[in-house]
């Protein structure tokens, strides 16, 4: 949703939910862990009665063991944070957990895939980001294929079933690459509010990296 116009934020997130969209993804940033701020947990509590699409709150912020509840009664359903954080991982996961909600791992472009494989077993989705976070609009980094790579293998050895989401620089042309290469979530905001149809956009997007992985 940081593509979206945010002077009309619940009318953005009814059309990309009447478009086809199966998930929100929303972007928290503090101005400390990322160089921008961005959603807070008033703006995700206004829109949620918009929707019944479940809300995946990124926190790109040191310290969201100091924000767990907040976003939770703001009415996620998925908290995702970043392996990097001021704080214990673990910590965080079951603080998570505590509530109900769905436990996502995120990490930077930079950071090595191997800082989240000692917490495959305890989350519901995994997330390596393809852009550095922070700001929308940037171009995939390629080198994000290697790591799907790897986590697949890990996902094939341990018998898991974790989502493998990929956010950042998502578009038509490279759909069908993190498809191929195990992702079930695609998160994509410009490729979609830039479009002139957000229907076709979502089900081309959809349907490229569908057709990949089987």
């Amino acid at each position: 949703m940081l593509a979206a116009d945010f002077s009309r934020m619940g009318e953005e997130v009814v059309r990309v939910a009447d478009a086809g969209a199966e998930l929100i993804h929303l972007d928290v940033m503090d101005g400390n862990f990322v160089p921008n701020l961005a959603i807070g947990p008033q703006l995700i509590k206004s829109i949620r009665r918009y929707t019944e699409l479940p809300f995946d709150v990124h926190l790109m912020i040191a310290t969201p063991q100091n924000y767990i509840d907040v976003f939770a009664d703001a009415g996620a359903d998925y908290i995702t944070f970043h392996v990097e954080i001021d704080g214990q991982v673990e910590a965080v996961i079951d603080q998570i957990k505590t509530r109900g909600i769905k436990v996502g791992l995120a990490l930077r472009p930079k950071t090595p895939i191997s800082a989240v494989k000692p917490y495959l077993d305890d989350i519901d989705l995994v997330l390596p980001m393809s852009v550095e976070p922070g700001f929308g609009g940037q171009k995939f980094m390629m080198g994000t294929l290697a790591k799907l790579n790897q986590l697949n293998e890990w996902m094939e050895a341990g018998d898991r079933e974790i989502d493998i989401e990929v956010d950042g620089g998502i578009n038509h042309e490279n759909a069908a690459l993190v498809g191929s290469r195990g992702a079930t979530i695609l998160v994509a905001g410009t490729a979609i509010f830039g479009s002139d149809d957000l229907k076709e956009a979502i089900d081309s997007l959809r349907k490229a990296a569908s057709e990949a992985c089987c």
